[in-house]
């Protein structure tokens, strides 16, 4: 019986002597002995160690979302909120450093503080109603620089900055609102104005031809085209079959009696 207990505490401390880590995929492994840190990464599989004296600290490698919510400044002191994730993932090769300057808790210490600051940062440099009709992709992409600036040396990479909303004080929105509207009844009455003006010289240009044409017509009426005209009229006349009594003075004829209205 003594021979089965010495046996089952002898296989216990072989067990705890003796121990085994997985890696997964998406993780990177480091062994801690004795607090030291070994620098070579442990790709995925199974890794034997004595918990004893070692320690196998893992760290994730696959592409993580930080979602903020975040109460933003604007460029005239206003304040908004905005919803922002941030996409990123730590280089495998960098592991080792990130766990030393930065704990298991690096995503709060370094790359969520980073993120907040610059979103603040760009945020700063537009007008509140700015912020609210932005192209987002331009938004994203500079955030995105800057954050890439800030914390790409410590062995983060960024793989997408995403604004979800923007979302202002029900009185800034009303007023931006009432803003806005005025804008566009101010380019609505600009382009009536202009439509009119337009209608205007127009209608001056046609004024102006018939103005031409009319002078043309009357200094083209010289006494000689008359008289002609006249005579072209009375032979039209003398040639009628119809019976007629015509008094003229030989330039104008005029029709006293028409025989055959009768």
């Amino acid at each position: 019986m003594k021979t089965i207990k010495h046996l089952s505490v002898a296989l216990c401390l072989m067990g705890m002597m003796d121990s085994c880590a997985i890696i997964r995929p998406g993780e990177v492994g480091m062994r801690q002995t004795l607090g030291k840190l070994d620098k070579a990464t442990l790709p995925q599989g199974a890794y034997p160690f004595n918990p004893f004296i070692t320690v196998i600290q893992k760290i994730n490698t696959r592409t993580v979302e930080a979602y903020n919510q975040l109460e933003v400044p604007t460029k005239e002191g206003l304040t908004v909120k905005a919803e922002v994730s941030l996409l990123y993932h730590v280089q495998r090769e960098a592991a080792p450093d990130v766990y030393i300057h930065y704990g298991m808790n690096y995503q709060e210490v370094i790359v969520e503080t980073n993120f907040r600051a610059v979103v603040r940062h760009i945020s700063a440099r537009y007008m509140a109603k700015e912020l609210f009709s932005i192209d987002r992709k331009r938004f994203e992409t500079e955030i995105h620089n800057e954050l890439v600036a800030g914390i790409l040396p410590n062995g983060f990479i960024v793989d997408a900055v995403l604004l979800k909303s923007i979302t202002m004080p029900p009185q800034l929105f009303q007023a931006v609102e009432n803003k806005l509207e005025s804008e566009q009844l101010s380019l609505q009455m600009e382009f009536v104005v202009n439509k009119q003006k337009k209608e205007a010289e127009r209608m001056q240009i046609e004024a102006e031809a018939y103005k031409k044409y009319n002078n043309t017509i009357s200094e083209s009426l010289t006494d000689l085209l008359v008289k002609w005209n006249g005579v072209q009229v009375l032979k039209g006349l003398v040639t009628s079959p119809n019976a007629k009594v015509i008094i003229t003075d030989g330039k104008t004829p005029m029709i006293i009696n028409d025989q055959a209205g009768h």
